[in-house]
């Protein structure tokens, strides 16, 4: 069974192939703001219009395949920017219609949880899923990928980006990339607010206090920038790293899988290692190759759905901006278990 991923929720466009468990490629292009600015909607958007159909050549180049083998089209149904969802999905929708292929609408919070289980065989971790849009700490139950905390306000990766446009931190390759290199150089940490409630985080408090911060300061040195990157990520990390404990604690969780592109940090993904290992368990992540946004991660997932009873649909390529990740019926959790009982007979 072979499935295309498409990808394209926010400023990254990627389109994956999958042949069962097999990845026959991953590529993916990046829309990248000038220094101090953010993306705009309709920048992010335009480029992915663009860029999509030479990506998507490229793609069927590196797999070596032909579009009669291919037996589904899976797309990010959202979360996401309404705009770049909709600029992917059409293309989709298009390439559907042409060849006559069905679709799979793939979450693209799971598709994150789903690759990284992928990737590391991590068996059921507590799930930290960090990103420019979102940030939850989720685990499964029941069928669903239960959220037990998440942001109340922005995103982490939102507070780092906005962190290197007040710093005018370059955004390329990204600006979380660069802040983790200018953390390494820190040497004074900068007490900032730390503002965990119950489950939930909160960063919209930090960045209040960095705003002011910065403006009071007026020049800011290298030295200064590298400082507040150190504590930055010190203090965020440390907040997710304590409600993703408490999540273990509640659940009897022995593993952690940190998943998103905030996930490639090395020092969140030793922060969240060193904790698991203290519990007496074991810390998962990827590099950014899967935890950036990416096609592949939705090829794989539609892959699972499929497998485990999904239904597809001819042409129908709907998009969501508030396609929450414990709304998706995980089916194919129970399908692995299932599979996984057989084996041992």
């Amino acid at each position: 069974m072979i499935i295309i991923g498409f990808e394209g929720s926010a400023n990254k466009l990627g389109i994956g192939v999958v042949r069962g468990r097999e990845i026959l490629a991953n590529l993916r292009e990046t829309y990248v703001p000038p220094t101090g600015e953010g993306f705009k909607i309709t920048e992010a958007a335009a480029h992915h219009q663009k860029a999509i159909i030479g990506l998507f050549k490229r793609t069927l180049h590196e797999s070596k395949i032909e579009m009669k083998d291919v037996s589904y089209l899976g797309y990010t149904a959202g979360p996401g920017i309404g705009l770049c969802l909709q600029i992917v999905a059409l293309f989709v929708k298009i390439v559907s219609e042409t060849y006559g292929i069905p679709v799979v609408p793939v979450n693209h919070c799971v598709a994150h949880i789903e690759m990284g289980r992928f990737i590391t065989k991590a068996e059921n971790p507590t799930i930290l899923y960090v990103s420019g849009g979102n940030t939850q700490v989720i685990t499964y139950r029941a069928g669903r990928y239960r959220i037990f905390g998440e942001t109340l306000d922005i995103a982490v990766g939102n507070l780092l980006d906005r962190l290197a446009r007040e710093l005018r931190i370059p955004n390329d390759p990204s600006p979380g990339y660069n802040i983790e290199q200018l953390a390494k150089k820190g040497k004074r940490y900068v007490a900032l607010p730390y503002s965990v409630k119950g489950m939930d985080v909160s960063f919209s408090g930090i960045l209040s206090f960095l705003t002011r911060y910065i403006e009071e300061k007026g020049e800011i040195s290298e030295e200064v920038k590298a400082d507040l990157c150190y504590s930055v990520q010190e203090t965020v990390f440390a907040m997710l790293v304590e409600v993703s404990e408490r999540a273990m604690a509640c659940t009897g969780s022995s593993e952690i899988l940190v998943v998103g592109g905030v996930g490639c940090n090395k020092r969140l993904q030793e922060m969240a290692a060193s904790m698991a290992e203290q519990r007496g368990g074991r810390g998962f992540s990827a590099d950014e190759r899967y935890c950036v946004d990416n096609g592949l991660m939705i090829a794989h997932t539609a892959w699972k759905m499929v497998s485990s009873g999904y239904a597809a649909f001819a042409t129908r390529c709907e998009v969501s901006q508030r396609y929450r990740t414990d709304s998706v019926e995980a089916t194919w959790r129970e399908f692995e278990i299932e599979e996984a009982e057989r084996e041992k007979i």
